[in-house]
């Protein structure tokens, strides 16, 4: 018999031995758990042996098995015993460690000195002033949503709740998120899937998403039903209406919950049947092309009585977004408001090719998006929001020096209410009762208790940010600018954001005089009719 056959199948061997020469024995009552362990293990050995899908056990009977436990805890010894504070994975420890601190009122200050490389090319800090502004309070720190169209202008925080659906999330979890939101007067986007009885229980702002399988406001075949739309959007507590063309993580996938998540009341909620996997199609039904957008953006303000109407995107193709521009033009309608989504934004799961390789970085999206509507002399009537990995003062003082008028963060509200990142969100087994339907699972998580956390890590947040402007001479958000954001470009060079990007001067765009070949080719290429390019500017 070769070595290689001896340690393969030695320890199975030994089991099965031991257990058949036990047996005669067994009147030793200190024998008994040796032998009732041993037959176990012959057991699981003959069963490796039989089945067919791993090759591995079926080589080595018993022993292979310990191949798929290791595997099976790697996220867990990874995260806690192996990762450095810095590992982004997808948020690193320190980042995590900033949300759960500050979400649990706890000083988030670091002794000693930074640990980031400052020389590091990618660097990237905010200019401090010789003569820092006074302190400002935090809870002044709002934009005013709604254009020249809207009659039910909102007065949003600049920190908000990002798309999360109940389905994804568990009740518990919405109702923590939205009790906090409440508590600190900001908003609280309800995600693709409506608007559930837990985001009413609490009454926290509402900002509804409306997606393309028209969750709470769908016919039977699932096409979008005015009636249905007008008797929720007329309440109270929804402050804006916000169609979803696409998410960052997985945009132009659409999206799906598993129908082992789809419990009676996301069934009635949604207005989906029961027992069949919840379909979010790709694209939506309610419209074709950019002009019937607009058209669909005024009658959605109309039935809503004139609240904010805008739609969130992960920018793809430019010249379709320049497409909707024009649109505006055309139709004299206009959004009140765009959502910027990045691709490092998260997902309750998608293709690994769509979250690594399809659609635009946060910031990419967001300065384009702030160019065009600048060279048409639109930008201060539409409110530009942004999502996409954003936890920190830092991250939100970023996006707002390069565009936006406020922020969004999903995955940093996620870390308030207890997520791990343990990254089973599509597997309905969240260990910390956030993304579950579980219900026993879903008592681990404490409603007021998590719903303060959020409270607090939004009011710690904003009054890091506070601090922050006060450092660079500012007194509030808007104030922000590229000037006063810095990169570091290599070991001898660093160089302000408003170097760094191509930013066009208001009205550039209309009279056709742009500095920039990329966007002058990308407005020759858009078209108002349709999403597909004119292709003979694309030639």
């Amino acid at each position: 018999m070769s070595l290689s056959l001896l340690s393969r199948y030695a320890f199975f061997a030994f089991c099965v031995v031991f257990t058949l020469a036990s047996l005669p024995f067994l009147h030793h009552e200190w024998l008994w758990p040796f032998t009732a362990v041993t037959l176990a293990l012959s057991l699981l050995g003959i069963f490796d042996l039989l089945q067919s899908p791993h090759a591995v056990r079926r080589n080595y009977p018993i022993l292979g098995n310990i191949r798929y436990l290791v595997e099976a805890i790697r996220p867990e010894i990874r995260q806690y015993l192996l990762e450095s504070d810095s590992d982004a994975l997808p948020f690193s420890r320190s980042q995590r460690s900033l949300v759960y601190s500050r979400a649990k009122n706890e000083s988030a200050d670091k002794p000693f000195g930074t640990l980031v490389d400052v020389y590091q090319p990618g660097f990237e800090f905010i200019g401090h002033s010789m003569r820092p502004a006074p302190l400002t309070d935090p809870a002044s720190f709002r934009t005013i949503i709604g254009g020249p169209q809207c009659t039910q202008p909102y007065s949003a925080s600049i920190f908000n709740i990002s798309a999360m659906s109940f389905g994804s999330l568990s009740a518990n979890a919405i109702r923590a998120l939205n009790q906090g939101a409440k508590l600190g007067n900001f908003a609280h986007d309800t995600g693709e899937g409506s608007i559930s009885s837990y985001h009413r229980e609490n009454g926290g702002d509402l900002t509804w998403e409306l997606g393309s399988g028209y969750f709470g406001c769908r016919t039977a075949d699932g096409r979008f039903d005015p009636e249905r739309f007008a008797a929720q959007a007329c309440t109270p507590q929804v402050r804006m209406i916000e169609i979803k063309m696409s998410q960052g993580a997985k945009p132009g996938h659409g999206g799906i919950l598993p129908k082992h998540k789809v419990t009676r009341e996301i069934a009635e909620t949604r207005g989906v049947p029961m027992g069949e996997d919840c379909i979010s199609p790709s694209r939506h039904s309610a419209f074709s092309t950019p002009i019937e957008l607009m058209q669909f953006i005024a009658q959605l303000r109309e039935l809503s009585g004139g609240k904010p109407v805008g739609f969130k995107f992960c920018l793809g193709h430019p010249w379709e977004f320049m497409g909707i521009a024009k649109a505006m033009l055309e139709t004299g309608i206009l959004p009140d408001f765009i959502v910027i989504d990045g691709k490092e934004g998260g997902t309750g799961a998608a293709p690994v090719e769509f979250t690594d390789h399809i659609g635009a970085p946060l910031r990419e999206g967001l300065l384009f998006v702030h160019n065009t509507l600048v060279g048409l002399n639109l930008r201060s009537k539409i409110k530009l929001g942004a999502s996409g990995k954003i936890v920190s003062a830092f991250d939100i003082a970023s996006v707002l020096a390069i565009g936006a008028d406020w922020a969004n963060s999903a995955r940093g509200f996620m870390f308030a209410i207890g997520c791990i990142q343990s990254q089973s969100c599509h597997t309905n087994k969240c260990p910390t009762g956030v993304a579950t339907q579980d219900t026993l699972r879903q008592r681990a998580l404490v409603v007021p208790d998590k719903a303060q956390r959020v409270f607090q890590f939004h009011r710690n947040t904003l009054k890091a940010l506070a601090e922050m402007l006060a450092a660079a001479g500012l007194e509030h958000p808007a104030q922000l600018s590229a000037k006063h954001l810095v990169r570091r470009m290599s070991a001898t060079e660093i160089k302000l954001f408003s170097q760094l990007h191509v930013f066009l001067k208001p009205g550039e765009l209309l009279t056709g005089e742009v500095n920039g070949e990329f966007y002058s080719r990308m407005w020759q290429m858009a078209r108002a009719d349709s999403f597909e390019p004119n292709e003979i500017a694309a030639a």
